[in-house]
């Protein structure tokens, strides 16, 4: 009974430390970043790469000289067209949201991994200063072989579109010859009494 009550205790104690560790970690800043990008094939054959991250604070207050980096956009593969892949601003407020993009060009076919951005903020009760990372992207097959799409091809309609018609007219004059319309039902009913 005792060890029993000496485990209750101790797992007890641990919740306690634990609520008390998040309840202070809730009074700071809390950012959240989102990555994402899109592939946008051109008609010169180059693909452009559009990337937006969005970063929020989810915590209860101002994170102050924050600073994104996003350095996995090498010049070995990637032009930048539009944008710089790093940023800062002056503050995030509890419950904003800062957004930033950027488009590149692809140079090389390859199949690209990109890491995670990198955002920098300093808490005005700490000293140093705080990191946060983005999500990760999935894998993007730039400038990729892809299959072309089939869309509805007129040869068909010209070759088959008579005889498409010729036989929907047919079955739907069948049908409407074998089933009985209501109005004679209806007739045939009353002249049954």
């Amino acid at each position: 009974m005792a060890n029993l009550m000496n485990k209750y205790l101790v797992i007890l104690s641990a919740v306690v430390l634990l609520s008390m560790s998040l309840v202070s970690c809730a009074e700071g800043p809390f950012i959240v970043a989102h990555k994402k990008a899109s592939l946008t094939r051109l008609k010169s054959g180059a693909e452009r790469v559009s990337v937006s991250i969005d970063i929020y604070n989810q915590g209860s207050a101002t994170a102050y000289d924050v600073s994104l980096n996003d350095d996995s956009w090498s010049n070995e593969y990637f032009n930048i067209v539009s944008g710089n892949t790093s940023t800062s601003w002056e503050r995030l407020d509890a419950g904003s949201i800062l957004s930033h993009t950027f488009e590149l060009e692809s140079k090389l076919q390859k199949l690209f991994y990109a890491t995670p951005a990198i955002i920098r903020f300093r808490v005005p009760t700490k000293a140093a200063l705080q990191e946060a990372i983005s999500t990760p992207l999935l894998p993007l097959d730039l400038l990729a072989d892809k299959p072309v799409e089939k869309k509805f091809d007129l040869r068909l309609l010209a070759k088959y579109g008579s005889l498409v018609s010729v036989i929907s007219i047919v079955v739907l004059f069948i049908y409407l010859v074998a089933t009985p319309s209501k109005s004679s039902a209806a007739k045939g009913g009353k002249k049954k009494r």
